[in-house]
């Protein structure tokens, strides 16, 4: 029998942004394309074009459809500045460490959603509060920014890493060092793999504000 032709089916924004969000999760940013996106919802990429602009507009979209579902967390009046800058920070963290792609986007920093503004306005502010000027406190921000993205993104690497079942070198490499020439490493040995998977992102966070907040204090 002769295949039946007719319109595409009828798509919605919220379809088109789902279905987004499925490729992303599974093959990341580079498998984004309007072509695979106009299949997973069963339409044509000329189709998808009358819904958003290109490819850009849709990142956009999807920055905005995740940060607005993202529960914002209660922070006490009790935390000092300092503190109230490191549970901004770990709940930035934890808003972005299952979705990689995301922070991904954001380091091109061309792209942000008015719902994720929470974050730096929060740090920023106790920075203030703290006594730095806002030009500080927006350094201090990005400082914890930069932290925070390339810590998520490393994880996601070995993740991935792990997943695909490839080899590391690791094991090997430390199985062979020698104790004379580097007696901290050797001492470890197989322990490091161990050590270096521990999440450290809290205590390295504090670290960082508390020393910029030192340095400011120390400056004035």
């Amino acid at each position: 029998m002769p295949t039946r032709t007719g319109r595409p089916p009828k798509i919605s924004r919220a379809d088109i942004v789902a279905a987004a969000h499925r490729i992303m999760r599974d093959e990341g940013t580079q498998g984004l394309t309007m072509r695979k996106l106009a299949g997973e919802v069963g339409t044509t990429a000329m189709a998808l074009y009358r819904h958003v602009r290109d490819k850009d507009e849709l990142m956009q979209l999807l920055l905005d459809d995740y940060a607005a579902k993202v529960a914002r967390p209660e922070l006490s009046g009790d935390l000092d500045p300092g503190e109230r800058v490191v549970a901004a920070a770990v709940a930035m963290r934890d808003a972005l460490i299952g979705v990689p792609w995301i922070v991904e986007v954001l380091r091109a920093d061309d792209m942000m959603s008015v719902h994720a503004l929470w974050y730096p306005e929060t740090i920023i502010d106790a920075a203030v509060r703290s006594g730095m000027p806002r030009e500080a406190a927006v350094d201090m921000y990005r400082i914890i920014w930069h932290y925070t993205a390339g810590e998520i993104t490393a994880r996601a690497a070995a993740a991935r890493r792990r997943e695909d079942e490839r080899p590391t070198y690791r094991a090997a490499v430390f199985a062979n060092l020698d104790p004379a020439e580097l007696p901290n490493l050797a001492a470890l040995g197989e322990r490091w793999e161990e050590l270096t998977a521990r999440d450290t992102y809290e205590t390295g966070v504090r670290a960082i504000v508390r020393g910029l907040l030192a340095a400011h204090s120390t400056a004035m």
